[in-house]
């Protein structure tokens, strides 16, 4: 019977590099970052910042997922189709509820109540990962650490420069994700350089500029694909 990785200790998930300990680290500061929000012992400010924070890392995370680990499991599982269909939907909804969430004032009781919620699946989405996906991929590759190191770094390499808001029109799967991952991570990384809470004429003529920008990359990468 498979191990939930949160009880293996990281040698027996191969090593500080691999793809399950870089998961499982991720996943313990999404955690503290949630109890600190909830915690109350934070100024208006600086639970802002901390719930900027939690929204950049989930959707970093997730995307770096669907790009890498969960075509990876879908290839060497034969149950890696149910499995990652599952834990897609989490993902949706995860970013439908944000998306909305971004549209409201945090003054707002309504951005409360779907803040708890988004909380909420976030938790249900990391014990799904721990308890039967990741598992399963340590599994289906045979405890390698050489390949899960090699996933590791890819996972990490795609982290680092995914979108980190949600787009939930966007595909969930290669190729449409990947297609579109480089012009969201600009756009929503100029929308991060801006202070969190902070709205106005200046922060929306970063976004359109952001926009702008991705659309130009979009044109450029359709003509060449056209030759």
């Amino acid at each position: 019977m498979a191990v939930s990785i949160a009880q293996q200790s990281v040698d027996q998930l191969g090593g500080e590099a691999s793809v399950l300990a870089r998961q499982r680290r991720d996943h313990a500061e999404l955690d503290r970052l949630m109890n600190l929000y909830e915690s109350g012992g934070q100024d208006r400010d600086e639970r802002r910042r901390t719930l900027r924070d939690i929204v950049q890392l989930t959707f970093s995370h997730a995307f770096a997922e669907e790009t890498v680990l969960w075509p990876a499991l879908r290839r060497l599982a034969p149950d890696g189709e149910e499995l990652t269909a599952r834990v897609e939907e989490e993902h949706q909804e995860i970013s439908h509820l944000v998306a909305g969430m971004e549209r409201l004032d945090p003054g707002d009781p309504r951005h409360e109540e779907l803040t708890a919620r988004v909380f909420a699946l976030i938790r249900q989405d990391i014990r799904d990962e721990e308890d039967l996906l990741l598992p399963r991929l340590q599994e289906a590759l045979g405890h390698d650490r050489t390949r899960l190191r090699r996933l590791g770094s890819a996972w990490e390499t795609v982290r680092r420069t995914a979108p980190t808001h949600p787009h939930p029109a966007v595909s969930r799967r290669p190729p449409g994700n990947a297609l579109v991952g480089v012009p969201l991570s600009a756009f929503d990384r100029a929308r991060d350089l801006w202070p969190a809470g902070t709205r106005g004429p200046l922060g929306r003529v970063v976004a359109v500029v952001a926009a702008a920008l991705a659309a130009v990359w979009l044109a450029a990468r359709s003509l060449r694909g056209r030759r």
